[in-house]
């Protein structure tokens, strides 16, 4: 919107406070609604943020252990396995097919006894795993080698059992061997040659990694594994993949993609997602209705001046783009605001919430009900601009009806009586 040089003087002028008291309290509404409009278009920003950080942290996570998809055998077993990984590694778009074997157990140390997830893994990819080599906290996961008997273990389950690298645990299975007396849980001791941290609680808790020659052997499966692990180029894209998967494994088990296997999480972080948006939106339609009650209230006490200014020669057009111009540079100045407010909350937001904790004793970040250890955060350009667009929407057409009032003005009716 271009303004000549009277109506960028008069949109200046009715922008500062004047020296009245009804202009002074004009100005401060107006303020609020500046304020307004940077406190929601803030935090739009940082709730998107922090619930996009979400899904990516927990998708970095379970996939970093998990894959993109699985194969999983019937009864736990996939026999001939090394056939069935490369028929899939040869799908395309798929990058990478690694045989697991993973078994619920239990997990006992100085008189302490823990439900886990033991999974054997080949030592090769147990090294190449970044989730867990960079996750490491004590010892070397270079000590897990076929025939250590040892493990690495997650931090917390570590923490709960009162054990450390070097020491020794349990692991016991019901499945265990027939005796005169009945079935006797099977007991093998390891010794815990690192622990590590991948920030999802789940595993932090209860995973026993271990050399997949290690678990074949403790779990009798001879040469057989339980899944295979399955890496795509495109994750958003494995359903395009699936079909050609399920035929690889039909009659022997059967093939899930990551949504399967986390369906539950992701799909109300997706529905949390779209809600608090429109929760908070509510925010900056309240703030648009703070600038056009601002400037109703600015025409009203300027209503004199317009009429004046109408008799001086401005026109209509011109008085439409003062008013409009008042109004969308308020929402502008607080759509800026919240850009800063935004940003500055993201980049301290870890310190920010234990200073928080710190002030009032809770714990507002507990692991074990939001699964990871730290606020995360994820900005997406995309939406930050519709936040934006749509702050900046809402301020123009708010301005319209007071701009129209404004213009509307009949100068012999207002100056009749002065």
């Amino acid at each position: 919107m271009i303004l000549n040089r009277y109506e960028r003087i008069i949109a200046k002028r009715y922008l500062l406070p004047g020296k009245g008291e009804g202009e002074r309290f004009i100005f401060l509404v107006s303020m609020i609604s500046l304020g307004a409009v940077a406190l929601g278009v803030a935090a739009l920003i940082i709730v998107m943020s922090v619930m996009n950080g979400f899904r990516a942290e927990l998708f970095e996570k379970t996939a970093g252990l998990n894959g993109h998809a699985i194969l999983t055998g019937y009864d736990g077993r996939i026999t001939g396995w090394q056939q069935v990984a490369a028929a899939a590694a040869k799908v395309p778009g798929v990058t990478s097919a690694l045989p697991l074997i993973e078994q619920p157990l239990m997990a006992s140390a100085n008189g302490r006894v823990e439900g886990v997830l033991v999974r054997g893994m080949r030592v090769q990819d147990i090294t190449g795993n970044p989730v867990l080599t960079g996750g490491v906290k004590s010892g070397s996961l270079s000590n897990l080698k076929p025939g250590c008997n040892c493990v690495a273990i997650g931090t917390r389950l570590a923490a709960q059992l009162g054990t450390f690298p070097g020491a020794e645990i349990s692991l016991i299975s019901p499945e265990g061997r027939d005796t005169p007396i009945g079935t006797v849980p099977r007991i093998v001791s390891y010794t815990v040659a690192a622990t590590f941290e991948v920030g999802v609680y789940d595993y932090d808790n209860a995973f026993v990694i271990m050399p997949m020659e290690e678990a074949q052997t403790y779990m009798m499966l001879g040469d057989a594994v339980s899944n295979i692990e399955l890496k795509v180029t495109d994750p958003d894209k494995v359903d395009r993949q699936m079909p050609a998967l399920r035929q690889i494994i039909a009659g022997r088990g059967e093939a899930t993609d990551w949504r399967g296997m986390n369906a539950a999480i992701f799909e109300a972080l997706e529905v949390e997602r779209v809600a608090m948006f429109v929760v908070l939106s509510l925010i900056i339609l309240v703030a648009v209705f703070n600038i056009l009650s601002s400037l109703i209230m600015l025409v009203r006490a300027k209503t004199r001046d317009i009429a004046i200014l109408r008799t001086m020669g401005a026109s209509r057009k011109g008085m439409m783009k003062v008013f409009v111009t008042v109004g969308t540079t308020i929402g502008t100045l607080g759509i800026l605001l919240g850009l800063i407010l935004g940003a500055v909350f993201l980049f301290f937001r870890q310190p920010l919430v234990n200073a928080i904790q710190w002030l009032t004793g809770q714990n507002l970040w507990d692991p074990s009900v939001r699964f990871l250890s730290e606020l995360p955060s994820k900005t997406d350009p995309v939406e930050v601009t519709v936040i934006v667009l749509t702050a900046f929407v809402l301020s123009f057409l708010s301005t319209l009806y007071p701009a129209w009032k404004a213009a509307s003005t009949d100068p012999v009716q207002v100056l009749r009586y002065e």
